[in-house]
């Protein structure tokens, strides 16, 4: 019997050690005025509770953020992880970002971004032997600064959204064509979130928390804001608010 017990610790504690988390870092954006924006990710790291860094499998490469706006994401790298808790995601960009302008290709200077990589404080509890997926949200509207003279500089902004706990708010303006700015602010913490209508008119603000969010809809003059009150977000759900006509 003493030996049954012993043999059946022993397996037990095999199975804990060997249980696996895989794990993939995606990629969308909220839209902006440009053209184009250009970023050179390089690699992906993650950062593990106990400070231990892995580098994930990375798409290295140069990714024009506007083409996943509105709901569209790209895997940008993916591994698998022997440590359920995930503290920070690293990205490091490379020297080759743009922006495009009227025409026109700017370069984008990210200093910091080369040398360190970009933080991003994630906090994350996987589950053992299914697929983890996290989404990296790039707010290329912010994170663009004109410095003058034709200069601009990246100064990326992103949010972490783990995808199983948020919802989304989604809906179109018409007349189609129409700029607006979409912002959904929480009634309980009053963080706002924002997006923009693309050109067929669709918006999508992703990763919500759950609860109660004030939605505004702000169009260019003459052109008058809507807003809807106590939409209501809920986890893996993306509440539609249908057509919204100016």
């Amino acid at each position: 019997m003493i030996a049954f017990a012993i043999a059946l610790n022993s397996c037990s504690s095999d199975n804990s050690s060997s249980s696996s988390y895989p794990y993939k870092v995606r990629m969308t954006d909220a839209p902006g005025p440009y053209s184009e924006v250009n970023v050179d990710v390089q690699s992906v790291e993650v950062i593990g509770a106990d400070g231990q860094t892995v580098v994930l499998n990375t798409n290295a490469g140069i990714y024009n953020l506007l083409d996943f706006t509105n709901g569209a994401d790209t895997l940008i790298a993916t591994s698998t992880l022997t440590s359920a808790q995930v503290s920070q995601i690293r990205l490091i960009l490379g020297p080759n970002n743009t922006v495009v302008v009227g025409g026109q290709t700017y370069p984008l200077s990210t200093p910091s971004a080369e040398q360190s990589g970009l933080k991003l404080q994630v906090n994350q509890t996987l589950q053992a032997d299914i697929e983890n997926n996290i989404l990296l949200d790039f707010d290329a509207n912010t994170s663009i600064v004109e410095t003058g003279n034709g200069t601009y500089k990246l100064k990326p902004v992103l949010r972490t959204v783990v995808t199983a706990i948020s919802g989304n708010i989604e809906g179109n303006i018409t007349p189609v064509g129409t700029l607006a700015m979409v912002s959904a602010t929480s009634t309980s913490t009053n963080i706002v979130y924002t997006s923009s209508a693309d050109i067929t008119g669709g918006f999508r603000i992703t990763g919500l928390p759950p609860g109660t969010y004030t939605v505004t809809i702000t169009p260019l003059s003459p052109l008058v804001a809507v807003t809807q009150a106590n939409v209501v977000v809920q986890a893996g759900v993306s509440t539609d608010l249908g057509v919204i006509a100016f």
